[in-house]
């Protein structure tokens, strides 16, 4: 499957599945500031509005919906190839089997969120609730593992260290949220939304990480012979 004439490379499908979240929830975050619907912000770092709040009005609706379920599709994809992609390049660690399960679980949960966003109501409130807490929790595990068994390969060691870094920013940022909210309340209910931006930026950029290692190890589906 590797370094096949016949074939087709990957990585623009991890490309595409790192890119399309954050490309989308800017895109609506802009259009909802152009239709009045939210503040104009640097959202990092005002924490103006929250992620959910750029698709669930106008325009926004649509574009969210119209491209995160797709994404959440594709993401299923991704994760079952990561396994495959591990296994391709002589890694067999125990966590590789459970990366495309604990991805299907994270993009489910996903596109539930998906689905959920925009409608009023207590159960629709808890299915976004769970379904964005499964995800990024499901993912971060999923990444976590990638980059562990990526860790223990002679060629790709120094990657799957960095990876592991980018991983340990990602719980610093998760695990300090928690703490203000448990210690200052009102500072971090005015800064939740912040936390949310940063963990969906960290999350993907791990994904784009990916996609480049992808490339470099020339990754690729077989079409038969040539």
């Amino acid at each position: 499957m590797l370094n096949s004439n016949s074939s087709i490379p990957l990585w623009w499908l991890a490309l595409a599945a790192g890119l399309i979240p954050l490309l989308t929830i800017h895109t609506t975050f802009m259009v909802s500031v152009l239709e009045g619907h939210v503040s104009f912000c640097i959202p990092y770092w005002d924490s103006c509005t929250s992620i959910s709040r750029t698709g669930r009005h106008g325009t926004s609706y649509f574009i969210f919906k119209g491209t995160m379920l797709p994404a959440a599709i594709l993401g299923i994809l991704f994760w079952w190839l990561n396994g495959l992609w591990l296994r391709q390049l002589g890694i067999h660690t125990r966590g590789v089997a459970w990366v495309p399960w604990l991805g299907l679980i994270a993009c489910v949960a996903l596109g539930a969120y998906t689905l959920a966003l925009g409608h009023a109501g207590d159960g629709f409130h808890l299915t976004r609730r769970i379904g964005v807490v499964l995800y990024f929790a499901f993912t971060f595990i999923c990444e976590l593992l990638v980059s562990a068994a990526l860790r223990t390969h002679p060629r790709w060691h120094r990657s799957g260290t960095r990876l592991l870094n980018l991983c340990q920013l990602t719980l610093f940022v998760g695990i300090l949220s928690v703490i203000l909210d448990g210690v200052v309340p009102e500072f971090y209910d005015r800064k939740d939304d912040a936390f949310e931006w940063i963990l969906a930026l960290l999350i993907n950029a791990h994904a784009l990480w990916l996609a480049w290692l992808w490339r470099q190890s020339r990754f690729r589906v077989h079409l038969g012979a040539g």
